[in-house]
C-alpha cells in the first residue's frame, strides 16, 4: 500500500508496474511488457521520416530546413513548439526561411498547413526552392522516372547477372538523412508537389465584409485561423485523441507576416492601440494546440514595424524560439568594409529550455548570412569577432621603441612603490611585465 501510494497511479518513472491487489509474489513490482510501450527504461520514441531525438532531453526534433540553423538551435525545432522569425526591414531574407521549413517538410513527407493574409498559399508552394540531390539522389530520382518505361530500355549494361537484380523502390531524396540543402535558384519539381498533403488558409477568403469591422476581444483574422488549425489537428488525427486517425507523422504549420496590418492588427499603427492584447493571446491558445500534437509551427513577423516595445517583449515570451534578421540593405552597414562578404546579420534571441534548465545556448555570438547564387549560408563573422577583440582587449606595448619619456615616467612610478615592486625595479630601472 505504501509503494502504490508512492507511486501515484501505481505508475513509475522508471518502467515498472505496482502488482494489483491481492497479487503474490517474491518483489514487489514487475517489469512492463513490451506491448505496453516501454522496454523498461522509459517510452519508446516515435520513429517519424525526417525526425530525430535530441541528444539532450530526448525531444523529437524537425529540421528547419537549413542545416547551420538546426546546429544553432541544438539541433533542430522540437516537435510542439513556435519558431519566430523576426522579418528583416525589406523582408528579403526571411521568406527565405519560411521557405527552407516548408520544403523540408515537402522532401520528409510531412504535412503542410501554410496560412497567410498576402499571398495564396498555393504561389507560395510554388516558390518553394528544389532539393539539391547528390550522386546517390540523383541516381534515385532516375530509377523512380525510368520505372515507368519498358524493360528493355531499363536493362544494366554494366553486367548480365545485374539484369535480373529487384529495382530498390525510393523517393528522389533519402528522408532518413535529417536535413537538407536547397537550390534557391530552381523551383521544387511538380511531382513532389503533387505527392504532398497540405492545407492552405488564405485570409481574404475566410473573411466576409461583414465581419470586417467587428470588433472582439480576438481579432477575426485570429479567431478564423486558430479554428482552422484545431480543425485540421483534430479532424487527421494529429493530437493522438482518436485512436483510428492517429497519426505517425509531423504538421508543419507556417504562419506569414503574423501582426501586419493584412492581418486586422493595428499594433503597427499605434503605440498605444485599443486591443494590443490580440497577438498575444492567439500565441497563447496555438502553444496550448501544439504542446498537445505532433506538429511544429514557424512564424514571420514584422517586429520592426511594432510601435509599442512591450508588444514585442511579450510575444518573444511567448515564442519558444526567436530567431532575428538584420539585412543591411539601406543601412550603413551597407558600406562598411566588415561586412563586405555579407548580407547581414542573424540574432538567436531565444533557445527553449525543454525537459531541461538550462538550454543548448551556442558559444558564436556573432553570426551573419549571405545570399549566394544557389544556397543562403550563415557562417561567423570572423573579422567582426577580431575587430571586437582588438578594440575590447588592447594587449600592452612591449617593444624597444618605447619613447624616452615613457621610460621615464615609468622609473618615476617605480620609485613611488612599495619596497617590493620598487627593489625588484631596481630604483631607476624601468618595470619589465
Amino acid at each position: 500500500m505504501a509503494a502504490a501510494a508512492t507511486c501515484g497511479a501505481g505508475v513509475l518513472s522508471s518502467g515498472c508496474v505496482a502488482p494489483a491487489a491481492g497479487q503474490s509474489g517474491t518483489s514487489s513490482f514487475q517489469r512492463r511488457s513490451k506491448a505496453s510501450g516501454t522496454d523498461g527504461g522509459g517510452p519508446r520514441l516515435l520513429s517519424i521520416a525526417g525526425t530525430r531525438p535530441s541528444v539532450r532531453n530526448g525531444q523529437l526534433l524537425v529540421s528547419t530546413g537549413l542545416p547551420a540553423l538546426d546546429q544553432l538551435l541544438g539541433g533542430g525545432l522540437a516537435v510542439g513548439t513556435v519558431l519566430l522569425i523576426e522579418e528583416d526591414k525589406y523582408n528579403t531574407y526571411s521568406p527565405l526561411l519560411f521557405k527552407y521549413f516548408l520544403a523540408e517538410g515537402i522532401v520528409n513527407g510531412h504535412t503542410l498547413l501554410v496560412a497567410s493574409a498576402k499571398e495564396k498559399p498555393a504561389d507560395i508552394l510554388q516558390e518553394l526552392p528544389a532539393p539539391q540531390l547528390d550522386d546517390n539522389g540523383k541516381k534515385e530520382l532516375d530509377d523512380a522516372h525510368n520505372s515507368q518505361t519498358p524493360d528493355a530500355d531499363v536493362n544494366m549494361k554494366i553486367a548480365w547477372r545485374y539484369q535480373f537484380l529487384p529495382k530498390m523502390q525510393v523517393g528522389p531524396v533519402s528522408s532518413s538523412r535529417f536535413g537538407h540543402y536547397y537550390d534557391v535558384s530552381k523551383r521544387i519539381s511538380q511531382e513532389l508537389l503533387g505527392s504532398s498533403k497540405w492545407h492552405g488558409f488564405f485570409l481574404p477568403e475566410h473573411i466576409t465584409s461583414e465581419l470586417k469591422g467587428e470588433s472582439c476581444s480576438l481579432s477575426r483574422g485570429y479567431m478564423k485561423l486558430l479554428q482552422f488549425i484545431q480543425n485540421v489537428i483534430y479532424t487527421e488525427g494529429f493530437d493522438g485523441s482518436n485512436p483510428q486517425k492517429k497519426q505517425k507523422n509531423i504538421l508543419r504549420i507556417g504562419i506569414q507576416n503574423l501582426g501586419s496590418p493584412l492581418w486586422g492588427d493595428d499594433i503597427c499603427c499605434t503605440e498605444n492601440c485599443d486591443n494590443s492584447l490580440r497577438l498575444t493571446k492567439f500565441l497563447y491558445v496555438l502553444r496550448g494546440l501544439l504542446r498537445t500534437s505532433l506538429s511544429a509551427c514557424i512564424i514571420t513577423m514584422p517586429t520592426h514595424l511594432i510601435q509599442n516595445r512591450a508588444i514585442t517583449t511579450r510575444v518573444r515570451n511567448l515564442s519558444d524560439t526567436v530567431v532575428g534578421l538584420e539585412s543591411f540593405i539601406g543601412s550603413e552597414s551597407e558600406t562598411n568594409p566588415l561586412y563586405k562578404d555579407y548580407h547581414g546579420l542573424i540574432h538567436i534571441r531565444k533557445i527553449p529550455r525543454l525537459n531541461n534548465l538550462t538550454c543548448d545556448e551556442s558559444d558564436v555570438k556573432d553570426l551573419a548570412f549571405k545570399l549566394k547564387r544557389k544556397l543562403f549560408t550563415i557562417e561567423e563573422c570572423y573579422l567582426l569577432c577580431l575587430f571586437t577583440s582588438s578594440r575590447l582587449h588592447l594587449p600592452p606595448d612591449l617593444s624597444d621603441t618605447v619613447s624616452r619619456s615613457s621610460k621615464q615616467d615609468l622609473a618615476d612610478s617605480a620609485t613611488l612603490l612599495g619596497p617590493g615592486c620598487g627593489m625588484m625595479a631596481g630604483g631607476k630601472k624601468h618595470l619589465d611585465f
